[in-house]
């Protein structure tokens, strides 16, 4: 059975720490990517992917089982591309969806 706390594919790549590290730094700089430049700890840095997950955990994990990693999967993406991105709001995107907020900004620019 496949559940939240075994379920590999959703732990997170980099863990806080490694955000200050000198190679971490140099990675970003080599691949031009301006890595954020809050203070170690500092919440704000991360709030919207926190509440990202805590919102996949709370809708989709937690009240779902799991047959294997591949079926876990599926359902993270369908949460994703089928909820998520295209129908849910978002307060910090003016209680827009992703797609309209982008669909929005196309048509201003």
């Amino acid at each position: 059975m496949v559940t939240a706390s075994n379920l590999w594919v959703l732990r997170r790549p980099v863990e806080s720490a490694q955000y200050t590290s000198l190679a971490f730094g140099n990675r970003c700089r080599d691949a031009g990517v301006r890595p954020s430049t809050g203070s170690v700890g500092d919440a704000y840095d991360n709030a919207m992917c926190e509440s990202f997950f805590a919102t996949l955990e709370c809708e989709l994990l937690d009240r779902n089982r799991f047959r294997s990693h591949s079926e876990a999967r599926m359902a993270v993406f369908s949460f994703i591309e089928g909820f998520y991105n295209p129908t849910r709001r978002h307060s910090a995107l003016g209680y827009l969806s992703p797609i309209e907020y982008e669909r929005l900004h196309h048509e201003l620019t």
